[in-house]
């Protein structure tokens, strides 16, 4: 339910009103974003370690390694911000709410070199932000007993209310660190 609010209040709803305005003049729908297979790819980025779009609008969220000068940043090793595809592929920092209520992370170090990595807004799946085999960080999650190497995240919205949407899926997309091989899990939250 937390997550449901808190992913309305930072943009992911296209009903209702935000200050008067329906939610959906902000963020109109174009054909080509309701299919989250036509949803614009992020640019490649050696420190990107995943991104997360969701419906109704394409502006994806980048989390980047935190690593300047070469040397991860230990209480903070991880960067999210904006690619605002809707207004000219924009970057822009997550806001106060957004960092602190819906998008933003929770790390703890736990060993040398990982971090235990949680979103504020769903403290259920554990990420672990470690080095793979390729001796480069990467974010790692478990879902369905299947790990993987997370690349990216799919929250799909239909519907429901303001306070209350519909959340119909999330996806999880990745590797699988032994094998290489693509991993997709869904789940409903």
């Amino acid at each position: 339910m937390r997550l449901s609010i808190l992913l309305l209040l930072t943009g992911l709803c296209s009903f209702g009103q935000i200050n008067g305005v329906q939610a959906q003049t902000i963020f109109p729908k174009q054909a080509n974003w309701v299919d989250e297979d036509k949803f614009p790819t992020p640019a490649e980025n050696i420190q990107r370690l995943f991104y997360l779009q969701r419906l109704p609008n394409p502006n994806t969220i980048i989390y980047e390694l935190n690593a300047p000068n070469g040397r991860i940043d230990e209480d903070e090793p991880i960067h999210p911000y904006w690619i605002r595809y809707a207004s000219k592929n924009e970057r822009d920092d997550l806001n106060y709410i957004q960092r602190k209520f819906a998008y933003g992370l929770v790390t703890k170090k736990i060993g040398n070199d990982q971090w235990d990595v949680r979103f504020v807004s769903y403290k259920k799946i554990p990420l672990l932000l470690m080095k793979g085999n390729d001796g480069k960080y990467h974010i790692f999650a478990t879902i369905a007993q299947k790990q993987m190497e997370v690349n990216r995240i799919f929250a799909k919205i239909e519907g429901g209310s303001f306070w209350v949407p519909n959340i119909v899926y999330v996806e999880f997309k990745g590797t699988d660190p032994g094998t290489g091989k693509e991993v997709v899990e869904r789940f409903k939250p």
